[in-house]
Protein backbone atom coordinates (compact mmCIF):
# COMPACT_ATOMS: atom_id res chain seq x y z
CA UNK A 1 0.00 0.00 0.00
CA UNK A 2 1.25 3.33 -0.97
CA UNK A 3 2.28 5.68 1.40
CA UNK A 4 -0.04 8.41 1.26
CA UNK A 5 2.91 11.27 2.44
CA UNK A 6 4.68 10.19 -0.71
CA UNK A 7 4.59 13.01 -3.60
CA UNK A 8 5.39 13.15 -7.28
CA UNK A 9 8.49 15.09 -7.95
CA UNK A 10 8.57 18.55 -9.09
CA UNK A 11 11.39 20.83 -9.63
CA UNK A 12 9.32 23.96 -10.03
CA UNK A 13 6.98 23.49 -7.71
CA UNK A 14 9.55 24.83 -4.34
CA UNK A 15 9.79 28.17 -6.52
CA UNK A 16 6.59 28.29 -8.67
CA UNK A 17 7.67 32.17 -10.27
CA UNK A 18 10.76 30.89 -12.03
CA UNK A 19 9.05 27.95 -13.34
CA UNK A 20 6.29 29.63 -14.85
CA UNK A 21 8.87 32.39 -16.48
CA UNK A 22 10.49 29.73 -17.25
CA UNK A 23 7.57 27.76 -19.27
CA UNK A 24 6.55 31.20 -20.61
CA UNK A 25 9.90 31.70 -22.33
CA UNK A 26 9.58 28.24 -23.55
CA UNK A 27 6.33 28.75 -25.22
CA UNK A 28 7.28 32.63 -26.45
CA UNK A 29 10.65 32.12 -28.24
CA UNK A 30 9.36 29.60 -31.16
CA UNK A 31 6.88 31.93 -31.83
CA UNK A 32 9.31 35.29 -31.89
CA UNK A 33 11.80 32.83 -34.08
CA UNK A 34 9.09 32.44 -36.66
CA UNK A 35 8.19 35.94 -36.93
CA UNK A 36 11.54 36.56 -37.61
CA UNK A 37 12.11 33.96 -39.93
CA UNK A 38 9.04 34.71 -41.98
CA UNK A 39 10.29 38.17 -42.08
CA UNK A 40 13.51 37.11 -43.20
CA UNK A 41 12.17 34.63 -45.92
CA UNK A 42 10.01 37.40 -46.77
CA UNK A 43 12.74 39.77 -47.29
CA UNK A 44 15.50 36.93 -49.34
CA UNK A 45 12.49 36.20 -51.82
CA UNK A 46 11.81 39.64 -52.45
CA UNK A 47 15.48 39.96 -52.56
CA UNK A 48 15.59 37.09 -55.42
CA UNK A 49 12.66 38.57 -57.28
CA UNK A 50 14.05 42.01 -57.54
CA UNK A 51 17.25 40.10 -59.43
CA UNK A 52 14.70 39.40 -61.85
CA UNK A 53 12.27 40.77 -64.32
CA UNK A 54 9.12 40.92 -63.07
CA UNK A 55 6.51 38.00 -64.18
CA UNK A 56 3.45 37.73 -64.50
CA UNK A 57 1.42 34.76 -66.41
CA UNK A 58 4.44 33.79 -68.17
CA UNK A 59 7.09 32.72 -65.98
CA UNK A 60 10.21 33.30 -68.54
CA UNK A 61 9.52 36.23 -69.75
CA UNK A 62 9.11 40.32 -68.30
CA UNK A 63 5.93 42.18 -68.13
CA UNK A 64 4.57 45.79 -67.40
CA UNK A 65 1.19 46.69 -65.50
CA UNK A 66 -1.40 46.80 -68.05
CA UNK A 67 -1.49 50.84 -66.76
CA UNK A 68 1.73 51.40 -68.59
CA UNK A 69 4.01 53.93 -66.15
CA UNK A 70 4.55 54.96 -70.03
CA UNK A 71 1.72 56.58 -71.02
CA UNK A 72 2.43 59.78 -69.66
CA UNK A 73 5.41 60.81 -71.31
CA UNK A 74 5.76 64.18 -69.64
CA UNK A 75 5.77 63.55 -66.02
CA UNK A 76 7.60 61.24 -64.12
CA UNK A 77 6.25 57.19 -63.34
CA UNK A 78 4.68 56.57 -59.74
CA UNK A 79 6.68 53.35 -59.65
CA UNK A 80 10.01 55.43 -60.93
CA UNK A 81 10.31 57.83 -57.79
CA UNK A 82 13.59 55.40 -56.14
CA UNK A 83 16.73 57.07 -57.16
CA UNK A 84 19.32 55.93 -59.33
CA UNK A 85 21.89 53.55 -56.86
CA UNK A 86 24.96 53.07 -58.67
CA UNK A 87 26.22 50.75 -56.81
CA UNK A 88 22.95 48.70 -57.31
CA UNK A 89 23.15 48.80 -60.86
CA UNK A 90 23.86 46.09 -63.23
CA UNK A 91 26.12 46.63 -65.12
CA UNK A 92 29.50 49.20 -64.49
CA UNK A 93 30.45 50.75 -68.07
CA UNK A 94 33.51 52.81 -68.98
CA UNK A 95 33.01 55.16 -71.57
CA UNK A 96 35.62 56.64 -73.63
CA UNK A 97 36.05 60.26 -73.46
CA UNK A 98 35.99 60.59 -77.33
CA UNK A 99 36.33 64.03 -79.52
CA UNK A 100 32.41 65.72 -80.01
CA UNK A 101 33.08 64.79 -83.86
CA UNK A 102 32.27 61.15 -83.06
CA UNK A 103 29.25 62.69 -81.10
CA UNK A 104 27.24 65.23 -80.08
CA UNK A 105 29.55 67.11 -82.97
CA UNK A 106 27.30 65.22 -85.53
CA UNK A 107 24.29 67.18 -84.33
CA UNK A 108 26.49 70.27 -84.71
CA UNK A 109 27.14 70.59 -80.82
CA UNK A 110 30.45 72.58 -80.39
CA UNK A 111 30.94 73.14 -76.82
CA UNK A 112 33.29 75.33 -75.16
CA UNK A 113 36.11 73.60 -75.51
CA UNK A 114 36.70 72.67 -71.88
CA UNK A 115 34.82 68.82 -72.15
CA UNK A 116 34.27 66.86 -74.96
CA UNK A 117 30.76 66.46 -73.39
CA UNK A 118 28.06 68.97 -73.30
CA UNK A 119 26.40 70.12 -69.59
CA UNK A 120 22.89 67.81 -69.95
CA UNK A 121 22.00 69.34 -66.94
CA UNK A 122 21.71 72.52 -68.45
CA UNK A 123 20.90 71.63 -72.41
CA UNK A 124 20.99 68.60 -74.10
CA UNK A 125 21.75 68.51 -77.95
CA UNK A 126 18.40 68.40 -80.23
CA UNK A 127 18.19 65.24 -82.50
CA UNK A 128 17.71 66.15 -85.91
CA UNK A 129 14.28 63.55 -85.95
CA UNK A 130 12.74 62.12 -88.76
CA UNK A 131 13.70 59.45 -90.37
CA UNK A 132 17.05 59.61 -88.47
CA UNK A 133 15.12 58.99 -85.47
CA UNK A 134 14.63 55.35 -86.53
CA UNK A 135 18.27 54.64 -85.75
CA UNK A 136 19.00 57.10 -82.53
CA UNK A 137 19.92 54.14 -80.31
CA UNK A 138 23.09 55.74 -79.91
CA UNK A 139 22.03 59.48 -78.82
CA UNK A 140 19.54 57.73 -75.84
CA UNK A 141 21.82 55.64 -74.50
CA UNK A 142 25.18 57.99 -74.33
CA UNK A 143 22.87 60.65 -72.58
CA UNK A 144 21.63 57.52 -70.00
CA UNK A 145 25.12 57.23 -69.12
CA UNK A 146 26.21 60.84 -68.96
CA UNK A 147 23.74 61.00 -66.57
CA UNK A 148 23.91 57.54 -64.75
CA UNK A 149 25.66 59.52 -61.72
CA UNK A 150 23.83 62.51 -61.53
CA UNK A 151 23.11 63.15 -57.75
CA UNK A 152 19.29 64.20 -58.53
CA UNK A 153 18.86 61.84 -60.89
CA UNK A 154 15.15 60.36 -60.00
CA UNK A 155 14.95 56.82 -62.39
CA UNK A 156 16.35 53.58 -61.47
CA UNK A 157 19.34 53.13 -63.19
CA UNK A 158 20.58 49.36 -64.84
CA UNK A 159 24.04 51.03 -65.89
CA UNK A 160 26.47 53.17 -64.38
CA UNK A 161 29.31 55.13 -65.78
CA UNK A 162 32.69 54.46 -63.73
CA UNK A 163 35.94 56.13 -63.85
CA UNK A 164 38.18 53.07 -63.65
CA UNK A 165 38.32 50.80 -66.93
CA UNK A 166 39.47 47.71 -64.97
CA UNK A 167 36.51 48.18 -62.20
CA UNK A 168 34.04 48.17 -65.82
CA UNK A 169 32.00 45.46 -67.39
CA UNK A 170 32.32 46.66 -70.70
CA UNK A 171 33.30 49.85 -72.60
CA UNK A 172 31.18 51.67 -74.38
CA UNK A 173 32.05 53.47 -77.46
CA UNK A 174 30.21 56.72 -78.11
CA UNK A 175 30.23 57.14 -81.76
CA UNK A 176 26.96 57.58 -83.32
CA UNK A 177 27.42 55.88 -86.43
CA UNK A 178 24.06 55.51 -87.82
CA UNK A 179 23.81 59.68 -87.84
CA UNK A 180 27.17 59.65 -89.12
CA UNK A 181 25.87 57.44 -91.85
CA UNK A 182 22.45 59.41 -92.26
CA UNK A 183 23.84 62.95 -92.76
CA UNK A 184 27.70 62.40 -93.84
CA UNK A 185 27.88 59.41 -96.20
CA UNK A 186 27.87 61.62 -99.21
CA UNK A 187 30.78 62.82 -100.59
CA UNK A 188 30.79 66.74 -100.37
CA UNK A 189 33.22 68.58 -103.13
CA UNK A 190 35.91 69.52 -102.59
CA UNK A 191 36.30 66.33 -100.31
CA UNK A 192 37.58 63.32 -101.74
CA UNK A 193 36.26 60.64 -99.62
CA UNK A 194 32.86 61.44 -97.44
CA UNK A 195 33.56 62.60 -93.57
CA UNK A 196 31.37 59.27 -93.24
CA UNK A 197 34.62 56.99 -94.19
CA UNK A 198 36.78 59.61 -92.61
CA UNK A 199 35.53 59.12 -89.04
CA UNK A 200 35.26 55.41 -89.29
CA UNK A 201 39.06 55.03 -90.25
CA UNK A 202 39.59 57.58 -87.02
CA UNK A 203 38.09 55.31 -84.93
CA UNK A 204 39.73 52.43 -85.62
CA UNK A 205 42.97 54.01 -85.24
CA UNK A 206 41.73 55.18 -82.07
CA UNK A 207 40.01 52.23 -81.03
CA UNK A 208 43.23 49.98 -81.45
CA UNK A 209 45.54 52.19 -79.88
CA UNK A 210 43.68 52.18 -76.69
CA UNK A 211 44.93 50.29 -74.15
CA UNK A 212 41.55 48.75 -73.12
CA UNK A 213 40.66 47.50 -76.40
CA UNK A 214 44.51 46.16 -75.93
CA UNK A 215 43.57 44.19 -72.89
CA UNK A 216 40.66 42.29 -74.43
CA UNK A 217 40.91 42.23 -78.09
CA UNK A 218 38.14 44.55 -78.06
CA UNK A 219 35.67 41.47 -77.01
CA UNK A 220 34.67 44.00 -73.53
CA UNK A 221 33.37 46.92 -76.41
CA UNK A 222 30.32 48.31 -77.33
CA UNK A 223 29.78 49.85 -80.66
CA UNK A 224 26.67 51.02 -81.74
CA UNK A 225 25.69 49.99 -85.89
CA UNK A 226 21.86 50.34 -86.12
CA UNK A 227 21.61 51.46 -89.48
CA UNK A 228 22.09 48.63 -91.57
CA UNK A 229 24.55 50.82 -93.68
CA UNK A 230 26.35 52.48 -90.64
CA UNK A 231 30.14 51.37 -89.92
CA UNK A 232 30.17 49.44 -93.43
CA UNK A 233 34.19 49.89 -93.63
CA UNK A 234 34.94 49.53 -90.24
CA UNK A 235 32.94 46.40 -88.59
CA UNK A 236 35.40 43.72 -90.66
CA UNK A 237 38.03 45.70 -88.50
CA UNK A 238 36.63 46.17 -84.91
CA UNK A 239 34.30 42.49 -85.59
CA UNK A 240 35.49 41.02 -82.03
CA UNK A 241 33.71 43.94 -80.11
CA UNK A 242 29.75 43.39 -79.00
CA UNK A 243 27.80 45.52 -81.85
CA UNK A 244 24.26 46.64 -80.97
CA UNK A 245 22.43 46.04 -84.04
CA UNK A 246 18.98 46.45 -85.98
CA UNK A 247 19.40 42.89 -87.67
CA UNK A 248 22.06 40.73 -88.97
CA UNK A 249 20.81 41.01 -92.68
CA UNK A 250 23.82 42.33 -93.80
CA UNK A 251 26.83 40.80 -92.05
CA UNK A 252 29.02 38.24 -92.22
CA UNK A 253 28.12 35.65 -89.64
CA UNK A 254 31.77 35.68 -88.02
CA UNK A 255 31.20 39.15 -87.68
CA UNK A 256 27.98 39.58 -86.10
CA UNK A 257 25.82 36.96 -84.61
CA UNK A 258 23.10 36.41 -81.67
CA UNK A 259 25.69 34.95 -79.25
CA UNK A 260 28.19 37.81 -79.24
CA UNK A 261 25.96 41.06 -80.44
CA UNK A 262 22.63 42.85 -78.85
CA UNK A 263 19.14 43.02 -81.10
CA UNK A 264 18.09 46.72 -79.98
CA UNK A 265 14.42 47.89 -81.12
CA UNK A 266 14.18 50.85 -83.78
CA UNK A 267 12.60 54.06 -82.00
CA UNK A 268 8.75 54.04 -83.49
CA UNK A 269 7.99 56.79 -86.28
CA UNK A 270 4.22 56.91 -85.28
CA UNK A 271 1.91 58.06 -82.31
CA UNK A 272 1.88 56.04 -79.43
CA UNK A 273 -1.63 54.79 -78.73
CA UNK A 274 -2.29 57.04 -75.59
CA UNK A 275 -5.49 55.72 -73.51
CA UNK A 276 -6.47 52.98 -76.19
CA UNK A 277 -10.07 51.72 -75.10
CA UNK A 278 -10.88 50.49 -78.49
CA UNK A 279 -12.01 47.07 -79.22
CA UNK A 280 -12.10 44.04 -81.89
CA UNK A 281 -15.32 45.34 -83.35
CA UNK A 282 -14.04 49.17 -83.05
CA UNK A 283 -10.86 48.54 -85.46
CA UNK A 284 -12.55 47.98 -89.00
CA UNK A 285 -9.49 47.27 -91.09
CA UNK A 286 -8.64 43.74 -90.57
CA UNK A 287 -4.95 43.76 -91.98
CA UNK A 288 -2.82 47.35 -92.71
CA UNK A 289 0.35 47.81 -94.58
CA UNK A 290 1.58 51.06 -95.67
CA UNK A 291 5.09 50.87 -97.21
CA UNK A 292 7.22 50.45 -100.11
CA UNK A 293 5.89 47.40 -101.68
CA UNK A 294 8.55 47.19 -104.27
CA UNK A 295 12.17 46.17 -102.79
CA UNK A 296 14.78 44.17 -103.51
CA UNK A 297 16.54 40.97 -101.92
CA UNK A 298 14.07 39.49 -99.33
CA UNK A 299 11.90 42.46 -99.19
CA UNK A 300 10.18 40.83 -103.12
CA UNK A 301 7.43 39.31 -101.18
CA UNK A 302 5.98 42.55 -100.29
CA UNK A 303 4.70 42.62 -104.24
CA UNK A 304 3.44 39.11 -104.24
CA UNK A 305 1.29 39.78 -101.00
CA UNK A 306 0.10 42.96 -102.88
CA UNK A 307 -1.32 41.28 -105.33
CA UNK A 308 -3.00 38.27 -103.27
CA UNK A 309 -4.80 41.04 -100.52
CA UNK A 310 -5.11 44.19 -102.55
CA UNK A 311 -8.99 42.99 -103.70
CA UNK A 312 -9.52 42.26 -99.68
CA UNK A 313 -11.86 45.16 -99.04
CA UNK A 314 -11.19 45.01 -95.11
CA UNK A 315 -7.66 44.88 -96.15
CA UNK A 316 -5.35 48.55 -96.66
CA UNK A 317 -2.21 47.45 -98.66
CA UNK A 318 -0.96 50.29 -100.20
CA UNK A 319 2.25 52.78 -101.09
CA UNK A 320 3.04 55.17 -98.26
CA UNK A 321 5.97 57.50 -96.74
CA UNK A 322 6.56 59.77 -94.53
CA UNK A 323 6.53 62.89 -96.75
CA UNK A 324 3.81 65.23 -96.25
CA UNK A 325 2.01 63.54 -94.02
CA UNK A 326 3.03 60.18 -94.13
CA UNK A 327 3.01 59.67 -90.54
CA UNK A 328 0.19 60.88 -89.35
CA UNK A 329 -1.81 58.76 -91.87
CA UNK A 330 -0.21 55.83 -90.94
CA UNK A 331 -0.59 56.40 -87.32
CA UNK A 332 -4.50 56.80 -87.68
CA UNK A 333 -4.76 53.79 -89.95
CA UNK A 334 -2.61 51.24 -87.22
CA UNK A 335 -4.80 52.70 -84.73
CA UNK A 336 -7.75 51.95 -86.61
CA UNK A 337 -6.64 47.56 -87.75
CA UNK A 338 -6.48 44.93 -85.68
CA UNK A 339 -3.28 43.26 -87.30
CA UNK A 340 -0.59 45.04 -88.60
CA UNK A 341 1.71 43.53 -91.50
CA UNK A 342 5.39 43.44 -90.82
CA UNK A 343 7.20 42.49 -94.02
CA UNK A 344 10.88 41.68 -94.48
CA UNK A 345 12.04 44.73 -96.74
CA UNK A 346 15.88 45.14 -97.93
CA UNK A 347 16.85 43.32 -94.40
CA UNK A 348 14.97 41.26 -92.09
CA UNK A 349 13.81 44.20 -89.76
CA UNK A 350 11.84 47.19 -89.85
CA UNK A 351 10.11 50.18 -87.92
CA UNK A 352 7.12 48.95 -89.04
CA UNK A 353 7.32 45.96 -86.30
CA UNK A 354 7.63 48.74 -83.26
CA UNK A 355 4.83 51.11 -85.43
CA UNK A 356 2.49 48.01 -84.94
CA UNK A 357 3.36 47.68 -81.12
CA UNK A 358 2.77 51.37 -80.15
CA UNK A 359 -0.52 50.92 -82.35
CA UNK A 360 -1.87 48.21 -79.95
CA UNK A 361 -2.06 46.74 -83.53
CA UNK A 362 -1.22 42.77 -83.74
CA UNK A 363 1.79 42.14 -85.73
CA UNK A 364 1.84 39.69 -88.32
CA UNK A 365 5.72 38.75 -88.59
CA UNK A 366 6.42 37.83 -92.07
CA UNK A 367 10.58 37.32 -92.53
CA UNK A 368 11.74 34.50 -91.74
CA UNK A 369 15.48 35.91 -90.79
CA UNK A 370 14.23 38.28 -88.53
CA UNK A 371 15.91 38.86 -85.01
CA UNK A 372 14.21 40.10 -82.02
CA UNK A 373 15.19 42.06 -79.13
CA UNK A 374 15.14 40.79 -75.88
CA UNK A 375 13.59 37.66 -77.23
CA UNK A 376 16.07 35.41 -74.39
CA UNK A 377 13.23 36.90 -71.76
CA UNK A 378 10.33 38.16 -73.94
CA UNK A 379 8.01 35.75 -75.90
CA UNK A 380 6.79 37.16 -78.65
CA UNK A 381 4.46 34.72 -79.46
CA UNK A 382 1.83 36.12 -76.89
CA UNK A 383 1.30 39.47 -79.01
CA UNK A 384 3.01 38.62 -82.59
CA UNK A 385 1.72 36.02 -85.37
CA UNK A 386 4.93 34.74 -87.09
CA UNK A 387 4.08 33.36 -90.81
CA UNK A 388 6.79 31.53 -92.75
CA UNK A 389 7.25 33.17 -96.34
CA UNK A 390 6.68 30.48 -98.27
CA UNK A 391 3.39 29.92 -96.53
CA UNK A 392 2.17 33.62 -96.83
CA UNK A 393 2.76 33.07 -100.47
CA UNK A 394 0.16 30.58 -101.19
CA UNK A 395 -3.14 32.05 -102.49
CA UNK A 396 -5.71 32.23 -99.57
CA UNK A 397 -3.23 31.32 -97.33
CA UNK A 398 -2.66 34.73 -94.85
CA UNK A 399 -6.22 35.87 -95.70
CA UNK A 400 -7.66 32.56 -94.15
CA UNK A 401 -5.20 32.54 -90.97
CA UNK A 402 -6.12 35.83 -90.19
CA UNK A 403 -9.83 35.87 -90.22
CA UNK A 404 -10.01 32.85 -88.51
CA UNK A 405 -8.09 34.56 -85.25
CA UNK A 406 -11.46 34.66 -83.08
CA UNK A 407 -12.30 37.74 -81.18
CA UNK A 408 -11.01 36.60 -77.77
CA UNK A 409 -7.08 35.85 -78.82
CA UNK A 410 -7.01 38.47 -80.72
CA UNK A 411 -8.01 40.57 -77.58
CA UNK A 412 -5.58 38.59 -75.24
CA UNK A 413 -3.11 39.93 -77.60
CA UNK A 414 -4.07 43.27 -77.70
CA UNK A 415 -3.51 43.36 -73.76
CA UNK A 416 -0.41 41.73 -73.81
CA UNK A 417 0.81 44.56 -76.60
CA UNK A 418 -0.71 47.28 -74.45
CA UNK A 419 1.66 45.65 -70.71
CA UNK A 420 4.42 45.68 -72.96
CA UNK A 421 4.75 48.47 -75.24
CA UNK A 422 6.71 50.66 -72.56
CA UNK A 423 10.18 47.98 -73.69
CA UNK A 424 10.70 49.93 -76.86
CA UNK A 425 10.02 53.06 -75.63
CA UNK A 426 12.53 55.90 -75.84
CA UNK A 427 13.18 58.68 -74.24
CA UNK A 428 14.97 60.81 -71.61
CA UNK A 429 15.12 60.73 -68.67
CA UNK A 430 14.82 56.60 -69.49
CA UNK A 431 12.16 55.02 -67.11
CA UNK A 432 12.33 51.84 -65.31
CA UNK A 433 12.00 49.00 -67.89
CA UNK A 434 12.16 50.84 -71.31
CA UNK A 435 14.04 50.94 -74.12
CA UNK A 436 17.15 52.11 -72.94
CA UNK A 437 16.65 49.79 -69.76
CA UNK A 438 16.65 46.80 -71.08
CA UNK A 439 19.24 47.12 -73.91
CA UNK A 440 21.41 47.62 -71.38
CA UNK A 441 19.68 44.69 -69.55
CA UNK A 442 20.39 42.51 -72.46
CA UNK A 443 23.82 43.66 -72.74
CA UNK A 444 24.57 42.55 -69.06
CA UNK A 445 23.42 38.88 -69.82
CA UNK A 446 26.02 39.14 -72.57
CA UNK A 447 29.68 39.92 -69.58
CA UNK A 448 29.15 36.29 -68.44
CA UNK A 449 29.84 35.32 -72.49
CA UNK A 450 32.41 38.15 -72.54
CA UNK A 451 34.23 37.19 -69.56
CA UNK A 452 34.69 33.39 -70.39
CA UNK A 453 36.15 34.81 -74.20
CA UNK A 454 38.56 36.61 -72.04
CA UNK A 455 39.60 33.94 -69.56
CA UNK A 456 40.00 31.30 -71.92
CA UNK A 457 42.26 33.12 -74.11
CA UNK A 458 44.24 34.54 -70.87
CA UNK A 459 44.87 30.41 -70.19
CA UNK A 460 48.41 30.46 -71.94
CA UNK A 461 49.00 34.21 -72.37
CA UNK A 462 50.81 34.65 -69.34
CA UNK A 463 53.93 32.60 -70.13
CA UNK A 464 53.81 31.51 -74.42
CA UNK A 465 55.15 34.98 -75.28
CA UNK A 466 58.65 34.79 -76.93
CA UNK A 467 59.62 37.75 -73.90
CA UNK A 468 58.38 35.99 -71.56
CA UNK A 469 59.72 32.64 -72.32
CA UNK A 470 63.39 34.27 -73.01
CA UNK A 471 62.43 35.91 -69.56
CA UNK A 472 61.63 32.66 -67.94
CA UNK A 473 65.15 31.31 -69.79
CA UNK A 474 67.15 33.60 -68.22
CA UNK A 475 65.78 33.71 -64.74
CA UNK A 476 66.46 29.71 -64.54
CA UNK A 477 69.86 30.17 -65.72
CA UNK A 478 70.79 32.80 -63.24
CA UNK A 479 69.65 30.86 -60.58
CA UNK A 480 71.66 27.97 -61.66
CA UNK A 481 74.70 30.04 -62.18
CA UNK A 482 74.47 30.73 -58.05
CA UNK A 483 73.34 27.65 -56.77
CA UNK A 484 76.59 26.23 -58.19
CA UNK A 485 78.07 29.43 -57.41
CA UNK A 486 77.15 28.42 -53.45
CA UNK A 487 78.05 24.57 -53.87
CA UNK A 488 81.27 25.59 -54.36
Amino acid sequence: MANKNTQLYCPGCRHPFLFCLSFAIILVLPYLFFLDYAGSKEKFFSMIENRRTPLNDREDEPTLSTESTFRNQNGPADEDLERCNPSKAMLKVFMYDMPPEFHFGLLDWTGDGKSVWPNIQTKIPEHPGGLNLQHSIEYWLTLDLLSSRFPDRSAPCTAVRVDDSREADVVFVPFFSSLSYNRHSKVKPPEKISRNKVLQKKLVEYLTDQEEWKRSGGRDHIIMAHHPNSMLDARTKLWPCMFILADFGRYAPHVANVEKDVIAPYKHMIRTFFNDSSEFDTRPTLLYFQGAIYRKDGGSVRQELFYLLRDEDDVHFSFGSISKNGISEASRGMHASKFCLNVAGDTPSSNRLFDAIASHCVPVIISDEIELPYEDVLDYSSFCIFVRTSDAIKKGFLIKLIRGISREVWTQMWQRLKAVEGYFEFQYPSKKDDAVQMIWQAVARKVPAIRLKLHRARRFARFNTEDQIRSFKSFKSVSLRSRHHRIH
